[in-house]
């Protein structure tokens, strides 16, 4: 499903390669799904989804693929090719989505990792067409991603088109909160590509739809930030899951769907069983410093000094978690069970 496919501590880009991590899951804990098998044989949880990034209207398949988890959370991502896209689920699929739905009897944990770093302050859209910004907080657009980037004006087009195309736009709907922890972007926020500016209008444009009252930010690919973070998520999923709670899946970005676990007692500790990472095709080892360094930095962060802990993954077009698409993140997602 991905130009990079990874297992355990290991990133296999651009040559033939497949990786599998067997799960025992009772039957009736799960499903497998696709344009051409509808689920309907049971109650769906939460579910691991792939997609096709030249689906019309993917966002909104996923947001109902969301509407019909009783928890909501989708995670997964979009595969990415160098020629056309296929997904796998009981068959090879072009178009759409496929994947697996779980019961609430499957536990997860589960968060994302931005691998942005902020440039000015968050701001709130008060003007737009479409995916043209026109102003921020009644201010016109363009002054206010200029400061940010540290340029007076567009007089000098080599310089300013060298810093441009290195500054991407943060966005989170009107009810979500943009930064997190530490001041990095949570997990509400989608990074997205700066496409354009229009000097006669004072606006800019950016790839995707923005409406007024969402929040607004400009910000770059940071790869020391980006580990941080990605330490981060994998102590916190440790804690979550070594902190003898019983909950059918924690994902760390707000009020979480919780429900008790049928297959031990409340307040048994618990294990990781498997981890799934989905990351940005445009991250990886060489992103972070050298071959499978982005992979073996989540093994080791994730197994703690213990035991390894089985990890398989792909490198994806757009990452997807709840039911948000998102780019230049990792999502990572760890299957729990009694220790």
């Amino acid at each position: 499903v991905g130009v990079g496919v990874a297992a355990m501590g290991v990133e296999y880009f651009d040559e033939p390669a497949l990786v599998l991590m067997l799960a025992a899951l009772p039957a009736g804990r799960f499903e497998v799904f696709s344009g051409a098998r509808k689920l309907h044989r049971i109650e769906p949880f939460s579910a691991l989804v792939h997609a096709d990034p030249n689906t019309p209207d993917l966002a909104e398949l996923i947001g109902e693929m969301s509407d019909r988890l009783s928890s909501g959370y989708v995670f997964g991502g979009l595969a990415s090719s160098r020629s056309a896209a296929v997904h796998v689920a009981d068959g090879a699929w072009r178009g759409g989505l496929s994947g697996v739905a779980f019961t609430r009897d499957v536990a997860l944990v589960s968060r994302v990792s931005q691998g942005s770093q902020p440039l000015g302050p968050v701001r709130r859209v008060t003007a737009a067409e479409r995916n043209l910004v026109l102003a921020l907080d009644g201010e016109p657009a363009l002054p206010c991603l200029l400061r940010d980037i540290g340029l007076a004006d567009l007089s000098e087009p080599r310089t300013a088109l060298a810093r441009l195309r290195a500054t991407l736009v943060a966005l989170a709907d009107a009810d979500a909160t943009m930064l997190g922890r530490g001041g990095q972007f949570g997990a509400d926020t989608r990074v997205r590509h700066l496409v354009g500016l229009d000097p006669a209008r004072a606006a800019v444009a950016v790839a995707d739809g923005v409406e007024p009252g969402m929040s607004m930010g400009f910000c770059q690919r940071d790869v020391q930030a980006a580990r941080r973070d990605l330490v981060r998520i994998c102590a916190e999923i440790r804690d979550e899951v070594e902190s003898a709670q019983t909950p059918a899946l924690t994902t760390g970005d707000g009020p979480d769907p919780l429900a008790p676990l049928d297959d031990g007692p409340s307040g048994a500790p618990r294990r990781i069983a498997g981890a799934l990472y989905v990351s940005c095709s445009g991250r990886g080892g060489p992103h972070f410093g050298g071959p499978s360094a982005e992979l073996q930095l989540v093994q080791h962060a994730l197994s703690g000094g213990g035991p390894e802990v089985p990890l398989v993954g792909f490198f994806a077009a757009g990452e997807v978690a709840r039911h948000h698409v998102y780019g230049y993140t990792g999502v990572l997602t760890v299957f729990t069970a009694p220790g």
